[in-house]
């Protein structure tokens, strides 16, 4: 990033700050603030990065924010679609052929939102979790307490065993997943073939896992579509599930949509769920500035 680069990405984020309303994004207001919109601890903890680095960021005496950290903070702070794209490209993540959007787009935002009754979440190509709605929290847990291997469903799937923690698979539902995350992966790379974070990813699963390697060099390309899944919550028991997913054409993302699963009891699980309380749909937090 050039001066004028970080001098204006420095800018458009207290400009940014100052207009977000606390109560909009689910931030108690308890007495009057001496200054409009955000404090910066709390955009650090509705974009899960740390208060020194949005300071660093708002002083533009930091290294380029990933692109990880570009969506949190677009989501954190209510971007537009055109306000996403210019955080993006002064950061140095404009739109190319050969990468990754991170983006989450106003549309599918909406989508989500209107998808109250069912837990969804947004994946980008690489299957790592970006945002997700309030149900998806209270099924699967918080994704914001998660780390970067926490919010990958390949590398929780190839390094710690299931992709999801809470989900209960049989031995052959797991390996018939893991050969379709597998098969879908194959096919980003050609979609994406200048992604680093892409190739870090293959390149790091082929070296630390046996069974991702023997996968990968089958060449196997397909893409995934639905699953069946039953999550064990510690509150109000199995929950019998359907997973979709929906691939949308601009951004590439995938969104994971769970309903449930004829003649089970899971529509009054999610209901029960609905009322225990969770938070606002997050952008997925990234990795500790």
């Amino acid at each position: 990033m050039s001066t004028g680069e970080l001098a204006e990405l420095a800018r458009s984020l207290r400009t940014w700050r100052d207009r977000t309303d606390p109560a909009e994004v689910g931030m108690a207001v308890n007495a009057p603030r001496r200054a409009p919109g955000l404090r910066r601890e709390e955009l650090a903890l509705l974009a899960g990065i740390s208060i020194d680095y949005v300071v660093r960021l708002e002083q533009g005496r930091t290294r380029t924010p990933s692109a990880q950290v570009c969506a949190s903070l677009a989501r954190a702070l209510r971007l537009s679609d055109a306000e996403q794209a210019h955080l993006f490209r002064l950061a140095g993540h404009a739109p190319d052929r050969g990468r990754i959007s991170r983006r989450v787009p106003a549309g599918v935002r909406r989508i989500v939102d209107a998808l109250h009754d069912s837990p969804v979440g947004v994946l980008d190509a690489t299957w790592t979790l970006i945002a997700w709605n309030p149900l998806y929290a209270a099924l699967m847990g918080d994704p914001s307490a998660l780390d970067l291997g926490g919010r990958s469903t390949l590398r929780r799937m190839f390094t710690r065993g299931e992709a999801m923690d809470r989900v209960r698979h049989t031995p052959e539902e797991r390996d018939a997943l893991a050969r379709s995350l597998v098969a879908d992966l194959r096919g980003s790379t050609s979609r994406y073939p200048h992604d680093p974070e892409l190739s870090a990813l293959v390149a790091d699963l082929y070296a630390t896992s046996a069974e991702f390697a023997e996968l990968w060099d089958s060449g196997v390309v397909a893409g995934h579509h639905q699953s069946h899944k039953v999550v064990e919550h510690p509150e109000v028991g199995e929950v019998e599930l359907e997973c979709d997913t929906l691939t949308t054409a601009e951004d590439d993302l995938r969104l994971l949509v769970f309903t449930p699963t004829p003649g089970s009891d899971a529509r009054g699980r999610l209901d029960l769920l609905a009322t225990l309380g969770t938070q606002s749909m997050h952008v997925s937090p990234s990795p500790r500035g």
